[in-house]
């Protein structure tokens, strides 16, 4: 199995991204990190201060999704409000749903489920301030450390904050073996 991160090159919550990327690494799973350039990934902590930066292995236009089996979308407001403007992001989304794939999505990420028209039917959490943009998706919110539905033929593993990492990042690792 092989897990794909998708985040912008400005923004994304700095332990959203590499906890998990940490967890799949440990885990023996291949895991690529795309982004919307080549460019270094400055991530922030607190949607203000910044965190660490993360080379990308390639960007968001020259992903193939045949090659991975779970989609990780991290958050960071900034992030994931520039994520869902990037039609090939939206598209990564869609098709990882349509082939019946774990799709993981972490605090402000969600968004990008709800701008992929993929939400519709499927029980997720997020971080709060997202829980009527999910319900008028579509969805069924609830506020859970973490949420797994199988409806609609692909898998959704949503959480709602940093705090809920450690849950999280298992969940990806689990779906990932």
């Amino acid at each position: 199995m092989t897990a794909l991160v998708i985040t912008t090159n400005y923004g994304v919550e700095q332990d959203e991204l590499v906890k998990p990327l940490a967890a799949l690494k440990e885990a023996g799973v291949p895991v690529t990190v795309a982004a919307a350039s080549t460019d270094a990934i400055q991530t922030l902590v607190g949607d203000k201060d910044p965190g660490e930066t993360v080379t990308p292995n390639m960007t968001l236009a020259d992903v193939d999704p045949a090659g991975y089996d779970v989609l990780v979308i991290p958050g960071g407001t900034i992030n994931a409000d520039t994520l869902r403007t990037h039609d090939e992001a939206v598209a990564l989304v869609q098709t990882f749903a349509k082939d019946g794939k774990t799709v993981a999505a972490i605090c402000h990420g969600p968004w990008l489920l709800a701008e992929a028209d993929v939400a519709g039917g499927k029980t997720a959490t997020s971080y709060p301030s997202l829980a009527t943009d999910l319900r008028n998706a579509g969805a069924t919110w609830v506020d859970e450390e973490l949420k797994r539905c199988e409806a609609n033929g692909w898998t959704l593993l949503t959480s709602r904050t940093p705090d809920d990492l450690d849950a999280f990042s298992t969940a990806v690792v689990e779906a990932a073996r």
